[in-house]
């Protein structure tokens, strides 16, 4: 059948003829088209039901995989750099080993307070104060405060301080108060000054 004869059918076509109950008596044309809707109707559902869900996937799959491969250069730089890594792993311990050997010991304080008197009396000072303070303990350390307060000239104030920064155990200096002792006599000073030494918090560590 040619186009224009088909056509014609077409137009000869009543709806209200057709029988739902009887689709093979049915002109040609009209199976055609029902055919063409019934193949349309199919591919849209296919693509809406079936399609598109794994068109969501694909793009969750694409975004995983730039994730991933993030995640791969990171642990494969991570991997060329183990050695070194290690390499100042260990040269931390052994840092972290020598400051802790510096931490006096409860049976080393009154021998850190001898240091400091013996420093402050080799630079010229008079001592009119030097006593412990109630420790503070942190998670890894404790702290042993000592108030110090000497008399002398600056020179040798700086002295002082210059030679307990020296000492082999860790002692930091800090809250300085400096006052003339006498306005008459200016170059004698007061100093008043909170040295803190520590020692090593076992019970922290086991937390």
């Amino acid at each position: 059948m040619s186009a224009p004869e088909w056509l014609e059918s077409l137009r000869k076509i009543d709806i209200g003829d057709l029988d739902l109950n009887n689709l093979g008596s049915w002109p040609a044309a009209v199976k055609t088209i029902a055919g063409v809707l019934l193949l349309v109707l199919v591919l849209s559902g296919g693509y809406f039901f079936y399609i598109q869900d794994m068109q969501a996937q694909l793009d969750q799959a694409r975004a995983s995989e730039v994730t991933l491969k993030e995640q791969f250069s990171s642990k494969a730089f991570q991997a060329a750099n183990l050695p070194a890594y290690k390499t100042q792993m260990t040269e931390m311990e052994n840092t972290f080993g020598a400051l802790l050997r510096q931490l006096p010991s409860d049976t080393e304080v009154p021998g850190l307070l001898e240091d400091i008197t013996r420093t402050g009396l080799g630079s010229g000072l008079e001592f009119e104060e030097i006593k412990l303070l109630p420790e503070a303990a942190q998670q890894f350390y404790i702290e042993l405060p000592i108030q110090i307060t000497v008399v002398g000239n600056y020179h040798d104030l700086a002295t002082f301080v210059s030679g307990v920064a020296s000492l082999p155990r860790i002692v930091t200096l800090h809250d300085f108060d400096i006052k003339p002792v006498d306005p008459k006599t200016p170059n004698k000073l007061r100093m008043s000054i909170l040295a803190k030494t520590y020692r090593y918090n076992d019970k922290g560590l086991q937390k």
